[in-house]
């Protein structure tokens, strides 16, 4: 079963996320989509709107429901320290005896290279590339070691969300339906998440 992962803080997960993982999936030929909220985003560790690990975990699994295409992977809330990509995709490629691929935006190339083992990495994981219609990457800004990547490069539906958007909506009072899943909703309003101390 061809399996993609899709980390990140999931802070919280909202229509865009899971609307363009499926549709890269399609597009490639994925079975699963696994979700894998991180722990302590190692570019994050001092967010002070950053929900918590088992709280965004609740948050994914309400959002996929029982979609057979996704699921929800804890195995970086069950680590400690900092969430690194690297550790995360030889831990699945250890448990699960296949190759590791990744989903990342194209937004995310121009900080790859401050990655951890970014070389390792490279070399033991298959990042596919999510990119937005109309935004175009400048390869040439990236060192020659990445420009391989761009094989790997998959349009996604054009769908401007963002966790920054939803948090900064509850905080100030406002609804987040139709912005994520209406357990995402639930889950925020029932536990007081993201409103102003």
């Amino acid at each position: 079963m061809a399996t993609l992962y899709f980390g990140g803080s999931f802070n919280p997960i909202h229509h865009g996320h899971l609307l363009c993982s499926r549709a890269v999936a399609e597009s490639r030929g994925y079975d699963r989509v696994i979700l894998v909220p991180s722990a302590t985003p190692p570019h994050k560790l001092n967010c002070a709107t950053l929900a918590g690990s088992e709280e965004r975990v609740a948050m994914a699994r309400g959002a996929i429901g029982p979609d057979a295409l996704f699921d929800v992977s804890t195995i970086e809330i069950k680590r400690t320290g900092p969430s690194y990509t690297l550790d995360t995709a030889r831990q699945l490629a250890a448990e699960t005896g296949g190759p590791v691929h990744w989903l990342i935006g194209a937004d995310m190339l121009l900080y790859l290279p401050q990655w951890h083992l970014v070389d390792d990495l490279l070399r033991e994981v298959t990042f596919i590339v999510m990119q937005r219609p109309g935004w175009t990457m400048d390869w040439d800004t990236l060192a020659p070691k990445y420009r391989f990547l761009q094989q790997n490069l998959v349009e996604a539906p054009l769908i401007s969300l963002s966790a920054t958007e939803i948090r900064a909506r509850v905080s100030a009072g406002k609804s987040i339906r139709f912005f994520t899943p209406d357990a995402v909703c639930d889950y925020i309003s029932g536990h007081g998440l993201y409103r102003n101390p």
